[in-house]
């Protein structure tokens, strides 16, 4: 996989987001004309795009914020777990609650509970900027 992609209408809340995870942002670019609007199905495009690739190198998400045409909401910001499509992206973490509350400075808030797996994984799902649901993985020892 190389990466997933976001649709965002704020991009730079969703960078710093994404950012506070340990992510890099590895590039910003306008992406517009009928070459690119071609490729998605899309009559022109006029697109601010950012890539955030993980600090191993193995993954990125691309964020993409609409100028023309202006982005559709397909979903409920606040739709549950069980809403068909991509739901979340879950993230392995060291201290699950320091990564809550360094997140909640950008606005997350848990969806449900932090909860124990068989004393393996202590596990959490988030709602950040823009409805992004993430989830946190902390492996116990």
């Amino acid at each position: 996989m190389d990466n997933v992609g976001i649709i965002v209408d704020d991009i730079e809340a969703v960078i710093a987001f994404f950012m506070e995870l340990g992510m890099e942002l590895e590039g910003k670019a306008l992406i517009e004309g009928a070459w690119a609007a071609s490729v998605v199905g899309l009559d022109d495009q006029r697109v601010d795009v950012a890539m955030m690739r993980m600090p191993d190198g193995h993954g990125r998400i691309e964020l993409a914020k609409y100028h023309m045409p202006e982005a559709i909401s397909g979903v409920p910001e606040d739709a549950p777990a069980n809403t068909l499509g991509i739901r979340r992206i879950m993230f392995a973490v060291d201290d699950i609650d320091d990564v809550i509350a360094r997140l909640r400075t950008h606005g997350a808030e848990l969806v449900g509970e932090v909860v124990s797996y068989q004393d393996t994984y202590r596990l959490c799902y988030l709602r950040g900027p823009e409805g992004i649901v993430i989830a946190l993985a902390e492996e116990l020892t």
